[in-house]
């Protein structure tokens, strides 16, 4: 995570809807034991959340999960998103899936820790 399009932040400071999603995010990730888990927020404040799929029928990472879970659930755009994980990709497909429902959300990528991130820009 040292991609120089993002900006380091410590959880605790972040915003309290934004710090709920990081653990939203690592309690998906915790429940399932996957390699990721994800969570999204959207325009109404209802979150959903996620963990990296890997069948061998079907592979998606965590956010593109927590994606398809929202917008399957009628969400009218995104506030914002986060990813926890171990080696967490800002060029993961699922932020592209953000940015095309809402290319203005906000974005964070959170170690498996869930105590630091960054936000893409």
């Amino acid at each position: 995570m040292t991609d120089p399009a993002t900006t380091a932040l410590d959880v605790s400071a972040l915003d309290p809807e934004d710090a709920k999603i990081v653990i939203l995010a690592r309690s998906a990730r915790a429940r399932t034991g996957a390699a990721e888990g994800a969570a999204v927020r959207d325009t109404d404040g209802r979150t959903y959340n996620a963990c990296t799929v890997a069948l061998s029928t079907l592979t998606l990472t965590a956010l593109q999960a927590a994606v398809a879970a929202a917008v399957a659930a009628g969400a009218p755009g995104f506030e914002a998103a986060a990813v926890v994980g171990d080696a967490v990709d800002p060029d993961d497909p699922g932020v592209a899936a953000v940015r095309e429902v809402a290319p203005t959300a906000t974005v964070l990528l959170a170690d498996a820790t869930a105590t630091t991130a960054r936000r893409l820009a």
